[in-house]
């Protein structure tokens, strides 16, 4: 929350946003990763602002901003994921399976967790709220927390198993998926 943040003094938890292209897709995935941190950081602090300074447009405009990010791009970072980047990886390094499924079930949880929670965002910004159930932002950015802490290190496989080729290729895909 941009300008949520700037009313107060915690501009400092944002990691730095990572910039990459699709020449690098796995660079392009933590990437994606890094975005979802800071919403989810974002989210977190939303009930305790909510309840200090009511809903404001700030406050409008960022829910806007997480909205079609977790509503748009992160469902197209899976689409990456389940059809592109594991299929290519469980290829070179079978034992990345077990891995592969259990993130495969995790987003489905994290579509469903997501889809409560965006509905009360989007109750928020139709002024029919005021505020958000806190433990639903728990659970979210904990499913999230635990599903980042397993996927990255598949990304660091991906980078020892994958060949520039076959990046590149996916990378081309990853792009044509966004311009659907």
């Amino acid at each position: 929350m941009t300008a949520l943040f700037n009313k107060g003094n915690l501009m400092q938890i944002l990691e730095p946003q990572q910039f990459a292209t699709w020449n690098e897709p796995i660079d392009m995935l933590y990437a994606c990763h890094s975005k979802v941190k800071r919403f989810c950081k974002q989210l977190t602090i939303l009930p305790g602002y909510l309840e200090k300074n009511g809903v404001n447009q700030a406050v409008l405009n960022d829910v806007k901003t997480i909205l079609q990010y977790f509503n748009h791009a992160a469902p197209l970072h899976h689409d990456d994921e389940e059809k592109d980047f594991f299929p290519a990886l469980i290829e070179k390094a079978p034992q990345a399976k077990e891995s592969v499924d259990e993130l495969e079930r995790q987003h489905v949880t994290l579509h469903e967790t997501w889809a409560k929670l965006s509905e009360q965002l989007e109750e928020l910004i139709a002024e029919k709220r005021t505020d958000v159930d806190e433990r639903l932002i728990t659970l979210f950015v904990a499913s999230y927390d635990r599903h980042i802490a397993l996927e990255e290190p598949l990304f660091e496989l991906g980078k020892q198993y994958l060949s520039a080729e076959q990046l590149t290729a996916m990378g081309k895909i990853m792009f044509a998926r966004r311009q659907a």
